[in-house]
């Protein structure tokens, strides 16, 4: 690959990938030494720079958010710029739900068909939760999949495969890998972006979406990720392989007293993700850490599984020799998501990392792709000059939108996960079978705040609220 000049005019050569997706609208943008003065992009009618825009980290929420930023700015000189630390943009691990309030969102930009293509279907049926012992029926979580837009219960890979292959046609971004953001510095109207490689870069716009482990947020924010009190066996199955299906649908989860175990299809059915969860004492947990590189021998959830029903059993024979065995982290809430005026925002996990419980956590980041995006639309469109003339009134709007219900689905992903095993304070003391009912009556209706949310009309609200408040 040949060498391309990054902001600050240095040489990239061969130590990473860089694909050049942006030439086809500014001249010369990759020989440019300095970024766009924000004064010179007036907002009273249009300008000719480009606002310079850095995505640190290129998972599920870097890219989506980067395909929502080119979506709203619908022409406006907007030069986008990715960079992931990995040597490949490639998601490592299993299955993530994206609920119908994120598939939403996804065919908002476009590529709502082929979500459906790589998803699961889950068959009317959220999730049906079973006895541990004999599989019968606790509550069973109905949805409608029948629609074009709905659940997609994906591969993380497809996913990511699918947002980076677009924003590629789209010539949405340039992208580039063996990137590590360690520090980010203010220099008034750019941000200088410091690499492990001891390479810089230079934006007007930084977006932190490198997600619970963030360098940019640990810049700012004193506070480390806190143990759930769980661990995760993780892992994928063919179908295939499964006998005697006894269930109307491939998600399942069997609940007992301190673990439980959750199924759900994705590849079109053809793979079934494993998640099975023990709540363990973090003096049991000292060697297991965050990552899809932990791993375990098999028997070590034969064991934590032992006595739950014939088809967990099958499940677990099924299992690779070694699956993944993580430590469930998340953060405390953070009521303040932007830093230096405005220039660096934080996106996703970087912002509110969550337990999986919900299933809402990509959901979520991509719910601050879109609101961003649409934000920063306004700027670049002068819609809004009152409300939304700087890029720290654009990070203030952002964060009303997103941050209550972003905090509100950390708070319940933690409740959610100790309900299923029963742990909240009052299932404590109880026995298994006095506990089952208090589960069933929580979990029927929990999710349905978490899909419906129209997330344009939470925007116009705020939005209106505040142009109120300007006028006063």
């Amino acid at each position: 690959m040949q060498a391309t000049t990054d902001f600050t005019g240095s040489q990239h050569t061969k130590d990473r990938t860089c694909i050049d997706l942006f030439q086809f609208c500014i001249p010369n943008a990759h020989t440019s030494s300095t970024t766009t003065p924000l004064s010179s992009l007036s907002m009273s009618s249009p300008y000719q720079q480009p606002l310079k825009i850095a995505i640190i980290g290129g998972g599920i929420g870097g890219l989506f958010a980067t395909l929502c930023i080119r979506h709203h700015a619908q022409g406006r000189p907007v030069e986008i710029d990715v960079y992931e630390q990995a040597s490949e943009f490639k998601e490592i691990g299993a299955g993530v739900g994206l609920g119908i309030n994120a598939a939403r969102l996804v065919h908002k930009v476009g590529i709502g068909e082929e979500l459906n293509k790589i998803a699961g279907k889950r068959d009317g049926i959220w999730i049906t939760f079973r006895r541990f012992d004999n599989s019968e029926d606790i509550v069973t979580v109905p949805l409608d999949d029948k629609q074009t837009i709905r659940q997609a219960p994906v591969a993380r890979s497809d996913i990511l495969d699918l947002l980076r292959h677009t924003i590629e046609d789209r010539k949405a971004a340039t992208l580039h890998t063996k990137k590590q953001c360690k520090r980010v510095e203010d220099h008034g109207d750019s941000v200088t972006i410091h690499f492990a490689d001891s390479t810089t870069a230079t934006a007007n716009l930084v977006v932190a979406c490198d997600g619970i482990h963030s360098n940019v947020r640990n810049q700012f924010v004193q506070d480390k990720p806190i143990y759930s009190g769980q661990i995760a066996y993780r892992a994928t199955i063919p179908i295939s392989q499964i006998k005697d299906w006894n269930f109307p649908s491939y998600s399942v989860a069997w609940c007992a007293k301190h673990k439980h175990m959750l199924v759900f299809p994705i590849t079109q059915n053809k793979v079934l993700n494993v998640v099975a969860f023990v709540t363990a004492g973090e003096d049991k947990v000292q060697d297991v850490v965050e990552s899809w590189t932990s791993v375990c021998d098999r028997k070590d959830v034969e064991k934590d599984f032992e006595g739950f029903d014939a088809p967990v059993q099958q499940i677990i024979s099924l299992m690779p020799e070694k699956p993944s065995k993580w430590r469930l982290n998340d953060r405390e809430p953070l009521n303040q998501w932007s830093y230096f005026d405005g220039k660096v925002i934080l996106l996703g996990d970087a912002a509110h990392a969550m337990l999986p419980h919900l299933g809402a956590g990509a959901g979520q980041a991509m719910e601050d792709g879109w609101v961003l995006g649409r934000t920063l639309g306004e700027y670049l469109h002068s819609s809004d000059p009152e409300s939304l003339g700087s890029l720290q009134a654009c990070a203030d709007h952002y964060q009303t939108v997103r941050l209550p219900r972003a905090q509100r689905t950390q708070r319940t992903s933690r409740i959610a996960g100790n309900t299923y095993e029963m742990q909240v304070e009052d299932m404590v003391n109880k026995s298994y079978d006095e506990c089952l009912p208090l589960m069933a009556e929580r979990t029927k209706t929990r999710m349905q705040w978490v899909w419906e949310e129209d997330l344009d009309a939470a925007y116009d609200k705020v939005k209106q609220s505040a142009s109120g408040e300007v006028k006063s």
